[in-house]
């Protein structure tokens, strides 16, 4: 209480003696600003005077060792030319600039690391300051090839613009109009779509869209029932035009064909030749379903098919000729020319019919869903084929063999599967070429400490090449490879039989990592290769293989997994949050192969990233053409050539190494100069 009166009695003091020093502060502030007319006296000012601006400042020292990192480099600058982030923010930052010199703050403490577009021209304007090589401080970031942020491409989706920032220089924005566009062109139609003949037909097909799909076979989802209209086409559905579910009864018809053509025994009374593995009987199910769409199209749409109705559609109506002479005259008439591909269907047609083991011939109750289609079944030709269904086979079978003939005569070659990595083919040295890739990978790997999964992704994208060049397997075996950690049981070969798919793991043998493979898992497992017996190989240590392998397994892996549920592959996708499944399919697999030889492989000109000038994205498959070429250019063997990539010498000969005369010439040339020299 005595302290409460005692406070009390002090407050009138202490308020007087604070208005008393505001009006003081008020009237020091006043005078110090003012110099009669109202204007600040220069003289008055308090601290030290601002240095002059100078454009081209006098190093202190020209001789330095060169740090690691982007901040001790920045760092060692400033002091090479005595100048203070505040010093060098007021020397590069030009009138009208909204650029905060606390962002330079933070570049000098570590706190920060330029990112966007802004920040990276800045780094341009401190490199010609300090007369240093274009590049120098972006080559220490701890991302180097990490896209700019803040490129901006008008007319184009988010997603989209941040799929092309990884190509485009990062003075994009500041460039005119007209080099925006010719960027642009260039990296969508060379980095994006490839840029050949094949790959611009289909991009445009794509756009196009015609199919029966089969969701219950194939794992999607099932889509929303469609309205009852026995006439409706499919150019009208406006959420996924020209594709619709198959009704119910083309469903079961399908899956009494897949479970015909996959089951170890066949049922009583029934006959077959061949078994479907699992990627025939995806590539069954796509073709199928694109020759139904393409039959039920409206023929008014973009797709210009005939429009039966879907409920009438019947693997039945394949037994009509006239239905398989309109598909591949549908398919010349949208692509320009024939190609192997019609020929292939038709043999396909030639197999549902093929006599005793025909899956078509053995169910002639499928007569009974027949109907007419205007323009392609007559109601005489439903009776007829009903009255007598093996004769009806056995006159398409016929028919379909005469126009394979046919086709063939006239067929050409849409895809070039050489042409992607023709500067690759055509090198001295193919694999030291495509060894390249790996090398530009290696040098634009982030900090692992500060991009945990940007660095997990490099690296398994430079054992993506790396595999794939010392191994030579098909797509499906090298991304179904499994995994078994050092030190821990590997699987073995019956279980790896079981699962028909191969294993790479430490052989305390051999002291090396092994790859190991039943001869099942291969697509060939009955040519002369295999003989019944497993691939093995043991990995070289080249280049650091072994410890890249074991990063990888031990920390890599677990960041791309992100706690997902592991399938374990050796290679596993980025789970997101939008997709937690890690294992590749034979698409994300192709996609994941193209995006890195886009990213590191195809060299730009405008970034000046990019490992082989000439080069075009492509998928895993062209590896194998570079192993065969390698060596038929060096042994002109095209038994050896078969070796690497788990083949016959007559499959190569027909199918893989681009062994053209000049480089059998050269190859005969070099063995008869020998006489020349040693005469």
């Amino acid at each position: 209480m005595l302290l409460r009166l005692h406070l009390r009695r002090r407050q009138p003091k202490l308020d007087y003696d604070h208005q008393k020093f505001g009006k003081i502060s008020t009237m020091l502030r006043t005078t110090r600003r003012s110099n009669g007319d109202g204007n600040q006296s220069a003289s008055s000012k308090r601290g030290r005077k601002p240095l002059p601006i100078v454009e081209r400042p006098v190093p202190k020292f020209t001789d330095w060792v060169d740090p690691p990192s982007f901040r001790e480099a920045l760092v060692l600058h400033l002091g090479r030319f005595s100048e203070s982030y505040y010093q060098l923010h007021r020397s590069i930052i030009q009138p009208g600039e909204k650029f905060d010199r606390a962002t330079l703050q933070s570049w000098v403490e570590g706190r920060r690391t330029p990112q966007s577009a802004t920040s990276l021209e800045l780094l341009t304007r401190i490199e010609r300051r300090y007369d240093l090589p274009l590049g120098y401080f972006k080559s220490k970031l701890p991302n180097p090839a990490r896209a700019a942020s803040g490129l901006l491409v008008k007319g184009l989706p988010r997603a989209e613009q941040r799929r092309l920032a990884w190509h485009l220089p990062d003075d994009f924005n500041s460039r005119p109009l007209k080099e925006q566009k010719e960027i642009l062109d260039w990296v969508q139609n060379v980095v994006i779509s490839g840029a050949t003949e094949y790959r611009r037909f289909q991009a445009q097909a794509m756009k196009l869209r015609y199919a029966i799909r089969f969701p219950s076979l194939t794992g999607k989802q099932i889509r929303a029932s469609l309205p009852g209209d026995e006439s409706y086409d499919l150019d009208d559905q406006a959420d996924h035009i020209g594709v619709v579910d198959a009704p119910p009864c083309l469903v079961s018809e399908l899956t009494e064909l897949i479970r015909f053509k996959t089951a170890t025994l066949t049922d009583i009374g029934y006959q077959r030749i061949g078994v479907w593995n699992e990627e025939t009987t995806a590539q069954k199910i796509e073709h199928f379903g694109l020759m139904f769409g393409a039959l039920a199209a409206s023929p008014s749409g973009a797709v210009h098919g005939h429009g039966v109705p879907v409920k009438d559609i019947s693997f039945a109506m394949l037994i009509f000729p006239r239905v398989w002479d309109w598909y591949v005259q549908w398919r010349e008439r949208r692509r320009g020319f024939f190609t192997r591909w019609e020929c292939d269907m038709l043999r396909n047609a030639m197999a549902l019919v093929r006599s005793e083991t025909g899956w078509l011939r053995q169910h002639p109750e499928l007569a009974s869903r027949l109907v007419p289609v205007e323009g392609l079944i007559s109601a005489e030709e439903v009776a007829a084929v009903r009255a007598d269904w093996q004769g009806a086979c056995d006159f398409l079978h016929a028919h379909a063999g005469a126009r394979v003939k046919e086709v063939e005569r006239v067929a050409r070659i849409h895809r070039d599967p050489f042409e992607p990595i023709l500067p690759i083919l055509e090198a001295s040295s193919p694999v030291a070429e495509y060894l390249k890739i790996a090398d530009e990978i290696l040098k634009l790997r982030p900090d692992a400490r500060r991009f945990p999964r940007a660095a997990a992704e490099v690296a398994r994208s430079y054992l993506i090449i790396r595999l794939g060049l010392h191994l030579g397997l098909r797509q499906k075996n090298l991304r179904q490879l499994m995994v078994c950690p050092r030190g821990h049981l590997p699987r073995s070969e019956r279980q790896l039989e079981a699962l028909k798919r191969g294993e790479i793991r430490w052989s305390e043998r051999d002291h090396g990592w092994e790859v190991f493979v039943p001869a099942v898992a291969f697509k060939n497992a009955h040519s002369s290769f295999f003989a019944g017996k497993p691939f093995r190989l043991v990995l070289p240590d080249l280049g650091g293989l072994y410890d890249y392998i074991s990063a990888y397994i031990e920390g890599h892996r677990l960041a791309l997994l992100n706690g997902a549920e592991d399938p374990g592959t050796f290679f596993v996708k980025t789970v997101k949050k939008t997709s937690r499944d890690a294992s590749y399919n034979q698409n994300t697999f192709y996609e994941a192969w193209r995006l890195v030889i886009q990213r590191y492989g195809v060299f730009n000109p405008y970034i000046g990233r990019g490992a082989i000038k000439g080069l075009l994205p492509h998928g895993p498959h062209n590896v194998r053409d570079v192993l065969a070429t390698h060596i038929l250019k060096h042994t002109g063997s095209y038994e050896q050539a078969s070796y690497a990539i788990q083949d016959t010498p007559e499959m190569v000969a027909k199918h893989y190494g681009r062994f053209l005369p000049q480089d059998k010439a050269a190859m005969a040339a070099k063995i008869l100069n020998r006489v020349w020299e040693a005469a």
